[in-house]
């Protein structure tokens, strides 16, 4: 297994307002909540963290606006050691995402994009390219497609694996969609693009018909593989006792990432997803409920 392999996400970084209640309030209802913890968020800052964490030498490529939020944002990723050179300012507000949480976990999401949607195509190109190695490239869909299409054909070209987390569900472009090797959706997601619920059936068609290697998050149930050859192997997740399910899905998702790029098989690299969102859930926050550095050892250690 390679200890640091390169990284580099192209994707979205949010300010999480989180606000905990005991329901959601109805419309025109006024609700106390609990209460409010702000955090770093946004998913391709969380699967960046999760990817770093882990031991990855991860770069991230954004915009940020010119306001405190991005000043912070930067101070967040030096802390971990993420590489900011392609992170671009510009004129006007940085992501934010108001969420809310319920006493189960259960969480609902509002993004902001902001800056994120200043992202240019040449600017992902150029993070690409700018790497002697890079051995995964991983984009969700809270930055403009295009943008990402055109990181993961630059990728492909360096003989790099491409990663697409489609979330929040939308439509995919087809060049996206064709420069992409393993889509990695939780089962609302998939159900949007597949028109179906992720039975065997529809995770195989829908994998032989998109041309991507799949993998389906369950949440609770775990998380679902079309193998290479064809068929499904499910794995559950460990029972734990929810706290907060914020962030979870991207615990997953730059955890498999850094599974396929230290050169762990596909099943291991699902297993080490899962724990680690696993782990997630049991503590409140996004990043902030991520396992340690000591713990993501442990959890690799146990692979």
């Amino acid at each position: 297994m390679t200890a640091s392999p390169r990284i580099v996400v192209v994707g979205s970084t949010m300010i999480d307002l989180i606000a905990y209640t005991p329901r959601i309030p109805s419309a025109g209802e006024t609700l106390v909540g609990e209460r409010f913890r702000m955090g770093f968020g946004g998913k391709g800052a969380n699967q960046a963290v999760m990817a770093r964490l882990l031991g990855a030498e991860v770069a991230m490529v954004n915009a940020l606006g010119d306001d405190l939020y991005g000043d912070t944002t930067l101070q967040n990723f030096a802390s971990y050691g993420i590489d900011t050179t392609h992170v671009r300012r510009v004129a006007g507000s940085s992501g934010v995402a108001p969420i809310w949480v319920e006493p189960d976990g259960t969480n609902r999401i509002i993004i902001v994009p902001g800056a994120n949607h200043e992202m240019t195509a040449e600017q992902a190109v150029s993070a690409v390219e700018s790497f002697d190695e890079v051995a995964v490239v991983l984009g969700q869909l809270e930055i403009p497609q295009p943008v990402t299409a055109a990181a993961f054909r630059t990728a492909r070209e360096r003989g790099a694996v491409t990663v697409l987390n489609p979330a929040p569900a939308d439509s995919l472009d087809a060049d996206l969609l064709a420069s992409t090797d393993w889509l990695v959706p939780n089962e609302g997601e998939f159900a949007a693009l597949a028109g179906a619920e992720p039975t065997d059936h529809a995770l195989t068609s829908f994998a032989e018909r998109a041309g991507v290697r799949l993998v389906v998050t369950l949440g609770e149930e775990g998380a679902a593989l079309v193998t290479d050859t064809g068929e499904v192997l499910r794995i559950p997740a460990e029972a734990v006792s929810a706290v907060d399910t914020t962030g979870a899905g991207d615990a997953f998702v730059g955890a498999f990432a850094y599974g396929l790029a230290a050169g762990l098989d596909e099943e291991r690299a699902l297993r080490l997803g899962l724990r680690c969102a696993t782990d997630s859930v049991t503590r409140p926050g996004t990043q902030a409920s991520f396992p340690s550095q000591q713990r993501c050892r442990e959890l690799l250690a146990e692979l």
